[in-house]
């Protein structure tokens, strides 16, 4: 058994999205996200932000293209993909890592919004009709409205 270490992030986009081309032509967009946990202080009966956790992310060829393209500073977005240890030498000449995250996989979160997704010719898709092409999802603003929040509408 081969372990990996593929994890999920979720979080806002700090920035928008950076898209380079590394000199032998390949898109790169390079991002970071911020996640904080919220907790309920029971003695001032409000909710408080935690600590945020930034995760710098690298998502490679045209799946980056598409992410440049479609996300913007503020977005809340799910990221799959591998953490990449980077060591190097800072200016003042002492041994420094980071971590990033090789993003294989990248979306939007419908936890507060609405998404449309839009399939883009000649990126391996095939050719489907309009009402398959066209994909469109949204989050119900009252749950309880008539059933359990595993109601779903298919």
């Amino acid at each position: 058994m081969a372990l990996d270490n593929i994890v999920t992030v979720v979080g806002q986009l700090t920035a928008d999205p950076e898209l380079r081309h590394t000199k032998k032509n390949i898109p790169v967009a390079s991002f970071s996200i911020a996640h904080n946990d919220r907790i309920f202080d029971k003695e001032s009966e409000e909710w408080v932000d935690g600590e945020p956790t930034f995760v710098r992310a690298s998502y490679w060829r045209e799946s980056g293209e598409n992410f440049a393209e479609s996300h913007s500073k503020g977005d809340r977005v799910i990221l799959v993909g591998k953490l990449k240890q980077n060591d190097f030498t800072d200016k003042d000449g002492n041994e420094r890592s980071t971590l990033e995250l090789n993003v294989e996989e990248a979306g939007p979160s419908n936890k507060f919004a609405t998404t449309t997704a839009t399939r883009r010719k000649g990126n391996g898709n095939r050719t489907a009709s309009k009402s398959r092409a066209n994909a469109s999802a949204s989050v119900k603003a009252d749950a309880d409205a008539g059933g359990s929040d595993d109601d779903f509408d298919f």
